[in-house]
């Protein structure tokens, strides 16, 4: 089961589980000379960890996190999605430590994780993802803590509490002051343009083939982090779910003009490399796209990276989103 496809299946227990953050915790070696350790509310119940691990092994969406936090990692799942977003030195480091299992949470090398000797290991899939795990099997290797997505927007929590748990906040500290600063300081710069805006986006997986397209609202993947920005993208999910479900919906193509009609300015997901992915193409070839307000009066904007979910990749969507919107300073 695909780890990106399955996000939207996760629910509120999974962002409640987020929140609580730590146990009870022991820190330093005890009288026995034993490492001391620390109750950590994950996904799958709380668990005794490493107060201080050395030896980590992380997956999912924990992967950039981790190598950005500089935790002692020793193995890591493939995550090819997130190289575009990786520093020159984080796709280096990426690319030297050994890959224990592969873009799917169903292609975990259990033999690789053993060999890797570690003290702790950290799952970063969605919590329905989790049953294409053996967890027994990596219990026997090290403690688990399972620390998937919820809500687009959740990135932040979550990547806090995947850095706790390998006891490398310091790194993340700095990057996450680092991005808050730059934040503030475009949001300073748009502060007479966004806030008045009603905003609209088209996400990257809506499905051609059937005919739809993706609206992402308020604490999505395309919209999140302009929201730092003083963004506000209107409405919302007619059938909220769970997860994704919650923030973004797929309306058919007929229905471009009911959601969009009243937007000011609308912005799209593009890849990485600026190119536009079909789904969205797709959208953008339409006739009723190009009889949109916001379109004739080409208030239209692309966004790079929208799927950044550490400190260090939002900060490359900081500087996409500013270069992007930047016509609007001048209208």
């Amino acid at each position: 089961m695909s780890i990106r496809r399955t996000f939207g299946l996760v629910g509120a227990v999974s962002l409640a589980l987020v929140l609580t953050g730590c146990g009870s915790s022991d820190d330093g070696p005890d009288a026995s000379g034993k490492s001391k350790t620390r109750v950590f509310a994950a996904d799958n119940g709380k668990i005794t960890i490493p107060a201080d691990p050395k030896r980590v092994v992380a997956t999912g969406y924990a992967v950039p996190v981790m190598i950005e936090a500089d935790a002692p990692l020793v193995g890591i799942s493939s995550w090819k999605r997130g190289e575009p977003m990786m520093t020159k030195e984080d796709l280096a480091t990426y690319k030297k430590l050994p890959k224990v299992a592969g873009e799917q949470a169903a292609e975990t090398n259990y033999e690789a994780v053993a060999e890797a000797d570690p003290d702790l290991i950290v799952i970063g899939v969605p919590a329905p993802v989790l049953g294409d795990i053996d967890i027994k099997r990596l219990e026997s290797i090290a403690p688990v803590v399972a620390i998937g997505p919820t809500v687009p927007s959740a990135w932040r929590e979550l990547s806090h509490k995947q850095a706790d748990a390998a006891g490398a906040l310091g790194q993340f500290d700095v990057a996450k002051k680092t991005y808050e600063t730059k934040a503030a300081e475009l949001a300073k710069k748009y502060k007479d343009v966004l806030p008045q805006l009603k905003m609209g986006h088209v996400g990257a997986y809506g499905d051609a083939a059937k005919g739809t397209f993706q609206r992402e609202f308020n604490g999505s993947w395309g919209t999140n982090i302009a929201e730092d920005l003083g963004a506000t993208y209107y409405g919302k999910v007619k059938k909220a779910g769970p997860g994704s479900q919650s923030v973004s919906e797929y309306p058919s193509i007929e229905e471009l003009p009911a959601a969009f009609r009243e937007a000011d300015v609308l912005t799209y997901s593009v890849n990485a490399d600026g190119s536009v992915p079909k789904s969205v193409q797709y959208v953008l070839d339409s006739k009723l796209w190009k009889n949109l307000p916001a379109v004739k009066a080409g208030k239209v904007f692309p966004f790079r990276y929208t799927e950044a979910a550490t400190y260090g990749e939002a900060l490359k969507t900081l500087d996409a989103i500013d270069t992007s919107l930047a016509p609007l300073l001048n209208r």
